[in-house]
């Protein structure tokens, strides 16, 4: 398969036992394509990357931030892959769009990524983030 020089923007929705994944083309008026889920370990998360590296040169991921932290932010990044974590409650929705599923929420990154419409937010360091998990802790003993 031959490699483009453009990028491919791909949105994940992360869950415990399963990432479902989409990709939108940079050309605006491509499809934003579901390629389904995938699992959670180490081993899929790279042949997802290679499977996707095959089509462009350059790859930005981006996922909500949610109960299962950032490792896997981290660890696409320690891969040299540009990913961006981002709030629910910024991602711009349509009002009465209340239906939500994986694959849904997948597309809709995906093409809120190639739009530009979505803000990172700033995910904290190892170091930070126990030292924040420490300081709830405290704070729940004294209650």
């Amino acid at each position: 398969m031959e490699q483009s020089s453009k990028t491919l923007s791909v949105g994940l929705d992360n869950h415990k036992e399963s990432i479902a994944v989409a990709y939108a083309p940079e050309d605006r008026g491509a499809e934003v394509v579901s390629l389904g889920p995938i699992g959670t370990r180490q081993c899929d998360i790279d042949k997802l990357l290679r499977h996707l590296q095959a089509k462009v040169a350059r790859l930005v991921l981006v996922y909500e931030a949610g109960p299962c932290g950032y490792g896997l932010y981290r660890y696409l990044t320690q891969k040299r892959v540009t990913c961006h974590v981002v709030t629910p409650a910024l991602i711009p929705g349509k009002p009465g769009n209340r239906v939500k599923t994986d694959r849904r929420d997948a597309l809709t990154l995906a093409r809120l990524l190639r739009s530009s419409d979505l803000t990172p937010i700033y995910v904290p360091q190892v170091q930070d983030e126990a030292i924040r998990d420490l300081s709830r802790g405290c704070n729940r003993e004294d209650r």
